[in-house]
């Protein structure tokens, strides 16, 4: 039980701090004196009635602080007379009261003002705060936000053994634990409205509106370092002159021109295609703003800067999107953090010799070695801690931001680490766990996929840094679990036509419940809502069984009490969330109901994720149409975003629009239709396939089919069905010169699959070669092809502007020729001499072995979703 003799006077505050302890400082930081007033009247009331001796320490010229029917001790006191007459004057009233003081000083701001530096209000402090603490008094001090250098700040933060950051926004008072010392709970540091009616303290737990709070002011630590960092700050200083009204200086339109490019090229970016469009929608103020939020030096990186662009697109287009779009407080971790790092670790000269396209890998594991174990500079760790207190226990995601990543023609979707930290426990685990994300994310380049991609595309002597995106993870606490009610994938185009009344350029989404990880990571065993954006209601599936079938089972989210991300049913998770809006997801299933009635059982679950209310009748789907539409306009190219939505009241919602980037088709548009031929003779037919056909519609001849058998991989052992996998990966690759131009992949589930019992688990490196790729649906009735638009895989194919499709043996319009691929030459022996013994699962028939002037041609239509693969005796 928490002792009212030592108490803020607010019980519902005690327990947020988990009770006073004897020596307790309390540092208030507040925008107004009058906001300190309304938490330290009740501890003076708490204290007399407790019997203490409350003391207070009149020096600011502000009006009085304790309310005059307190029976107050006040001791008027001079600073301006000289710094030790003033703190020895107090340190005897402190000495004399003892454990029975209850201290109240005037605001400390005004102490920096009488002796005009910031340095001896934190001396004084140093001396005053332990000083309180030996005797186990108690003290309160009132400090102004963004009033003070950094270095006097921290000073009085890391002595004090309480700091908390008060703001007031639209009439009510939330309160903010920055340091709580030995004391913790899961919800201590996050941000808390006071509820006065109520008599609590109430944890904010949506993203959204703790967003919005924050915000509203400066960050505290904005020019943390900033001082320090020479020809970097005086530019930005130069840029301060040009847009504080109060600070403006004489300067030509051209010199401002100059200035703006400059710090275009100082923070933003340096690829000269990225650099017209932010130069046109990222104004000075805005640049400044964003340096404010970035820790250390050097530029944002790509995936920052496609964030950042995208929401000034948006909200120069129309002021509703302002309304619309959820506020973010993200902050950037310059590139020059990055490589001070590598330098200080000794990984720079390792790194230099992945700039050889001969011998790239080498010593790449060595550097990852040294990063993952490297340390991080005393001042980069204090700026990522000051960071860390400014999100207190609200879970975030540190992603990859490198300066080549999400740039025209270079994704490298999914090839960098991006990492949650859930961010509970104590101040130095959660400091320790950022810097550990931090680490893996920086030694992910020099992962092999990441080498490999860069090496694809010519660009090993490319300068690639690594910056860091900090975000808040966008959603809601329920119960343990933080996750959005929505996320996903959105493409300004669309190119899985699955109906004639779908419009390739209205774009699509990729939707699931949850966290967005289930959109961008393509999901084993579970499914997601894929939506035509002129067309919601066209479902790939057909009828209630498939819907019901393949819908979405498991929800990703953030379990604050394991601190770690975890997949959970969705029926446990809306069980235990009865504050979750379930019918603008969910439908109700009318067999399921049924079912429950007739059988009188309790724990049928009749809900199934379906977003038919989201679609239908709420204003989201317009919303996207129109988002997408206005980014590929500006960016004059089809765009790949994802974002979260989460709604507050009724369907009233707010959309998180977390990435923007080009979305580079290869070849050309995939709704320009590819003519099928009149008539195949039924033996000459090798495939034909109806369904989810997805990329640029073609006409071509193939080179090269590579079969995996699936009756013979279906009884398959798993080690040797990686076994399977590793050959595939020698054979896309084996004698580069010489290698077939157009290669077709054929195997049973899917690709790429962690789950070897679901598919064949090849990486997207070891298939880059490919340009037709097939899942035949064979290694469970219940399994189909994951139409994995927006993920990291779907990317790739993109990219490489590889035709991917699915087939339905035994569905009407699906025939695969298994003759054909028995009797033709097997090649692979001749390819890979080792792997003689796998030639009965594997096949690999070259057309030029099939005799006489035959060709192996494809025809994919993908406004029909219609591919014919068939031996060519014409050509």
């Amino acid at each position: 039980m928490i002792s009212t003799n030592l108490s803020t006077g607010l019980p519902a505050l005690d327990r947020v701090l988990k009770g006073l302890l004897p020596g307790d400082n309390l540092v208030w930081r507040v925008d107004t004196i009058d906001d300190y007033r309304v938490f330290l009247e009740p501890f003076c009331r708490n204290a007399v009635s407790a019997g203490k001796r409350l003391v207070y320490y009149r020096f600011a010229d502000h009006a009085p602080l304790v309310p005059a029917d307190c029976p107050a001790e006040i001791h008027e006191l001079h600073p301006e007379a000289g710094f030790e007459k003033f703190i020895s004057s107090i340190h005897e009233v402190v000495k004399s009261a003892r454990g029975l003081g209850a201290h109240v000083f005037d605001c400390l701001s005004d102490l920096a003002v009488d002796w005009s530096s910031d340095r001896m209000l934190s001396n004084f402090f140093v001396l005053t705060c332990p000083y309180v603490y030996d005797v186990e008094g108690l003290a309160y001090f009132p400090l102004l936000k963004n009033y003070h250098s950094p270095q006097a700040v921290a000073t009085i933060a890391n002595t004090t053994q309480i700091l908390i950051d008060i703001y007031q926004h639209r009439d009510r008072y939330y309160l903010h634990p920055i340091k709580v010392q030995q004391r913790h709970s899961p919800t201590m540091y996050m941000l808390h409205a006071w509820e006065p009616q109520q008599e609590s303290f109430r944890p904010v737990n949506d993203s959204s509106t703790i967003a919005e709070i924050l915000t509203s002011r400066p960050w505290s630590s904005t020019e943390h370092g900033i001082a320090r960092q020479g020809v970097w700050a005086r530019a930005f200083r130069e840029a301060e002159e040009l847009v504080d009204p109060s600070l403006q200086k004489a300067c030509s339109l051209e010199e401002k021109k100059q200035l703006h490019h400059r710090l275009m090229r100082m923070l933003i970016s340096r690829d000269e295609r990225i650099l017209p469009l932010a130069e046109k929608h990222l104004n000075p103020a805005k640049i400044l703003e964003i340096r404010r939020r970035t820790l250390g030096t050097g530029l944002i990186g790509g995936k920052s800067v496609g964030m950042l662009l995208s929401r000034a697109i948006l909200e120069q287009s129309d002021p509703r999107w302002s309304r619309r779009l959820e506020v973010h407080d993200s902050f950037y971790i310059g590139s020059d953090v990055f490589y001070t790092y590598l330098v200080q670790n000794g990984v720079w000269w390792l790194r230099e010799k992945q700039k050889n396209p001969q011998n790239f890998l080498e010593g790449s594991e060595e550097a990852r070695r040294r990063i993952i174990t490297g340390n991080f500079s005393e001042e980069t760790q204090k700026e990522f801690a000051d960071m860390l207190d400014y999100f207190g226990q609200s879970p975030i995601i540190v992603r990859s931001s490198s300066l080549l990543e999400d740039a025209y023609g270079n994704a490298f979707a999914g090839k960098y680490e991006s990492l949650f930290c859930v961010n509970q426990g104590s101040r130095d685990k959660r400091l320790a766990d950022f810097m550990s994300a931090v680490r893996t994310i920086y030694a992910s380049t020099m992962s092999e996929k990441a080498l490999q991609y860069r090496a694809q595309r010519g660009l090993l002597e490319k300068d690639e840094q690594m910056s860091l995106l900090v975000q808040r993870v966008s959603g809601s606490l329920y119960g343990n679990l933080f996750f959005p009610q929505v996320a996903g994938v959105g493409l300004s185009y669309n190119p899985y036509v699955w109906h004639e009344d779908i419009d390739p350029k209205a774009g699509m989404l990729r939707l699931v419940f949850g966290l967005g990880t289930r959109a961008v990571d393509r999901s084993d065993d579970d499914y997601t809502r894929v939506v035509a954006l002129n067309a919601p209601g066209r479902r790939p599936e057909a009828g209630i069984d498939q819907v019901r079938r393949y819908t979405q089972r498991k929800v990703d989210g953030l379990d604050l009490a394991a601190n770690q991300l975890v997949a959970n049913d969705f029926v446990d998770v809306i069980r235990q969330s009865s504050d979750i809006p379930l019918r603008i997801f969910a439908s109700r299933d009318s067999e399921l109901d049924r079912m429950a009635a007739e059988t009188g059982r309790k724990d049928i679950f009749p809900w199934i994720l379906t977003f038919d209310h989201l679609l239908s009748e709420t204003p989201f789907v317009s919303d996207m149409r129109e988002m997408v539409a206005t980014l590929e306009k500006a960016y004059a190219c089809p765009v790949d975003i994802e974002f979260t939505a989460n709604f507050h009241e009724d369907d009233e919602y707010k959309i998180n629009l977390v990435q923007c980037r080009p979305l580079q088709v290869a070849g050309g548009r995939a709704d320009e239709a590819a003519e099928m031929p009149a008539k195949i003779a039924p033996q000459d037919l090798i495939v034909e396939a109806r369904g989810a056909v997805i990329g640029q519609s073609r006409a071509a001849d193939i080179d090269r089919l590579v079969y995996v058998v699936p009756s013979v991989y279906g009884h398959l052992p798993i080690p040797e069905r990686y076994a399977v996998a590793r050959l595939i990966g020698r054979l896309m690759h084996a004698d580069e010169e010489r290698r077939p131009e157009r290669i077709m992949l054929l195997g049973p589930g899917r690709w790429g699959t962690t789950t070897p019992s679901l598919g064949v688990p090849v990486s997207f490196a070891e298939i880059n070669t490919v340009s037709v790729l097939c899942e035949i649906v064979a290694m469970r009735e219940d399994l189909v092809p994951d139409v994995s638009l927006g993920t990291h895989f779907f990317n790739e194919l993109v990219e490489m502007d590889i035709l991917y499709l699915a087939l339905f043996p035994g569905r009407e319009g699906n025939s695969l020729n298994e003759e054909f691929f028995e009797k033709a030459p097997n090649k692979l022996s001749k390819i890979v001499p080792s792997a003689t013994n796998w030639a009965h699962v594997v096949r690999v028939i070259d057309t030029a072995d099939l005799g006489g002037k035959d060709q192996v041609q494809l025809n994919a239509n993908n406004l029909i979703q219609k591919v014919v693969c068939y031996r060519n005796h014409n050509r």
